[in-house]
C-alpha cells in the first residue's frame, strides 16, 4: 500500500491527523506540523498551476468540484480551516491524469480493459507524486482513496464503508456529480435531475449514503449551489499560502 490510511470514523476525528500538535507534544511539535501543513499547501497551489497548463478540462472540473467539497464539508460541520483544506485536496484529486496520455482521457468510445486500468491508476499516481513532495498525510489520503466505494469493490485498494476516509468519501460524491453533469469531449452533460438518481442509486454502494442526502439537501435548500461550467477566473499570481479566490466564500 503507497500510504497506511488512517481509519476516519466520525466528525469528530474526521482531520485530526492534521491537528496532532493539538492534542499535545509541545511547541517545537506545533511549530513543526504548522511549517509542514504550510509548505503543502504551497506544493498543492503549484500543482494546481500545472493541471490548468497541462488540462484545462480537469483543471475547471477541479474547481468545481472544489467548491462543491467545501461547501458540504462545512454544512456538515467542518471548520473553516479544515474545508478549505479538503478543497486544496480536491484541486488535485485528478493530478494522477496529467500523466496518462490524452489519448486515453478524451476517447470517445468505451476505454479496453488496459486502457480502463490504465485510467483507474491515476489516484496512485497522483498520491506517489504528492508523497514524493512530502505533502501532508491529508492531501495524500483523499487524492488515494477518492474513488473507492461504499462497498468496497471501489479502487484502488477496496477499502470498505467507514474505512474510507471522510475526506475521501466527500470528494466522491462532489466529483462523480460534477462529472455527470458537466459536457466532456467524449460526452454530453446529464441534467441535475439525472445525475441526482445516478448518485441515489448509488447511496450505499459506490457512496456513503449519508454524504448524498446532505448534497441534495444543499441543492434542494440553496438555488446557487449548483454551479455552471466556468465558475470564475483563477489569480494570475498566488501569493504564499493565500488561497484561490473562489474559495473564499463559505
Amino acid at each position: 500500500m503507497l500510504y497506511k490510511h488512517a481509519i476516519i470514523k466520525d466528525r469528530g476525528t474526521k482531520h485530526k491527523q492534521s491537528q496532532v500538535h493539538r492534542r499535545g507534544g509541545g511547541k517545537l511539535v506545533a511549530v513543526k506540523q504548522f511549517n509542514r501543513e504550510r509548505e503543502s499547501r504551497e506544493v498543492l497551489l503549484s500543482f494546481v498551476k500545472s493541471i490548468q497548463e497541462r488540462d484545462i478540462v480537469t483543471y475547471e472540473h477541479s474547481r468545481r468540484v472544489a467548491i462543491y467539497a467545501q461547501r458540504l464539508a462545512r454544512y456538515l460541520g467542518w471548520s473553516r480551516r479544515e474545508a478549505y483544506d479538503l478543497a486544496l485536496a480536491a484541486l488535485v484529486h485528478d493530478l494522477g491524469k496529467t500523466w496518462i496520455a490524452n489519448d486515453i482521457l478524451n476517447k470517445s468510445e468505451a476505454l479496453s480493459e488496459d486502457e480502463r486500468r490504465t485510467m483507474e491508476r491515476h489516484p496512485v499516481i497522483g498520491a506517489r507524486i504528492l508523497t514524493g513532495c512530502d505533502v501532508h498525510p491529508f492531501y495524500v489520503e483523499t487524492v488515494l482513496y477518492h474513488h473507492e466505494s461504499w462497498d468496497g469493490q471501489g479502487y484502488p485498494i477496496g477499502l470498505h464503508g467507514e474505512d474510507i476516509p471522510l475526506s475521501a468519501r466527500i470528494l466522491k460524491v462532489a466529483d462523480v456529480y460534477d462529472a455527470l453533469t458537466s459536457q466532456r469531449p467524449y460526452k454530453a452533460a446529464v441534467s441535475d435531475g439525472a445525475a441526482r438518481e445516478r448518485l441515489l442509486k448509488g447511496a450505499a454502494t459506490s457512496f456513503d449514503p449519508t454524504i448524498v442526502q446532505a448534497f441534495f439537501h444543499l441543492l434542494d435548500t440553496y438555488p446557487d449551489f449548483r454551479l455552471p461550467e466556468r465558475v470564475c477566473a483563477f489569480p494570475r499570481h498566488i501569493p504564499s499560502i493565500q488561497y484561490p479566490s473562489f474559495l473564499a466564500g463559505i
